[in-house]
């Protein structure tokens, strides 16, 4: 099996809580290399932008004011397996249903604020990397 890349974000609502280095040390224990990282706060059309395939969605207008409230952080994981091995680690999409020691069991508050985000293709984690970070920058 090959490295794979993929692409993740500590949202607003983990920083906001100061879990930043918490899931950080998550994702480092779990076997990910962090390739690149770095903290922005989105601009509404930059989030739009980002989710622009939920847009029309009854949940975006919520999603994008939420990821532009305040900052957040992006990163590129690198392992073996690492689009499945990620969304494995961040646990399932409603904090309630996540499996026990899961980012989004330990660190999430509801299904629209749960701490993470994570590629789930690898033609997701190609648009959603290069959306964020220049070439050079995932060397």
């Amino acid at each position: 099996m090959s490295l794979e890349r993929t692409f993740a974000i500590i949202k607003p609502d983990a920083v906001e809580k100061n879990n930043t280095g918490k899931i950080i040390a998550h994702i480092e224990k779990a076997g990910f290399r962090i390739v690149a990282i770095k903290k922005l706060h989105m601009t509404r059309a930059v989030a739009e932008g980002f989710y622009a395939e939920h847009k029309g969605r009854g949940f975006f207008d919520e999603l994008v004011s939420f990821m532009s409230r305040s900052p957040c952080f992006i990163l590129c994981l690198e392992s073996e397996n690492a689009i499945a091995k990620w969304r494995e680690t961040m646990g399932a999409t409603n904090p309630e249903k996540a499996a026990e020691g899961t980012i989004r069991k330990l660190f999430g508050g509801s299904v629209g604020e749960n701490a993470t985000h994570g590629s789930d293709a690898p033609a997701s984690a190609a648009r959603e990397l290069a959306y964020f970070f220049a070439g050079m920058e995932l060397l």
